[in-house]
């Protein structure tokens, strides 16, 4: 762990505790867990690429990794899991793995703050925040069409136009589904 990291509290270590915390969670399911694994690397990749700063690619993975927390309890109260229901369902679900490993409480805010916006495309202004709907995006058009290429391709068109909007996250969307 770098230096800076240590003095603004942040642990990279917690985050393979909530790995497995959420692993857990979601035992039984391993399309849920490889799905938040994919989504984090895919978010960490694109933070790199971006410049997004430590503090805020901390919680970016911290949220990536947690983001669809909501999903159980959708399907449970709901019968479904919309991306409504998983935004709404989600928090109360995620932060009591983040504050039990202990995740400091501005970070646990802004965590819950993303879980609670990422099925919500209009008005993303955040660095973190697009990252981590592109990073779900990358996910969910395959998982969404696995044996469907031309499916893939025209939900790749489509957020390409309406939502992806940094260089390596388009970048990996054309190098997926559209070269």
């Amino acid at each position: 762990m770098s230096g800076s990291m240590r003095a603004q509290g942040l642990n990279p270590q917690s985050h393979v505790e909530l790995e497995l915390a959420m692993a857990e969670y979601d035992k039984g399911d391993p399309k849920r867990i490889h799905h938040f694994v994919k989504v984090h690397a895919f978010a960490k990749t694109i933070a790199e690429q971006e410049g997004l700063d430590e503090r805020g690619t901390y919680i970016l993975e911290a949220a990536a990794i947690v983001h669809d927390a909501g999903i159980h309890e959708s399907e449970r109260i709901y019968g479904n899991t919309s991306g409504k229901h998983q935004e709404e369902l989600g928090p109360d679900v995620a932060r009591p793995m983040l504050e039990q490993l202990g995740y400091a409480p501005e970070v646990v805010d802004r965590v819950l703050w993303l879980v609670a916006h990422h099925h919500t495309y209009a008005n993303i202004h955040d660095l973190d925040y697009q990252i981590l709907v592109e990073a779900d995006f990358l996910v969910n058009i395959y998982e969404d069409a696995p044996d469907d290429a031309a499916a893939r391709r025209r939900m790749a068109e489509q957020a390409k136009e309406r939502v992806f909007k940094t260089a390596s996250g388009i970048r990996l969307l054309e190098i997926m589904y559209l070269s």
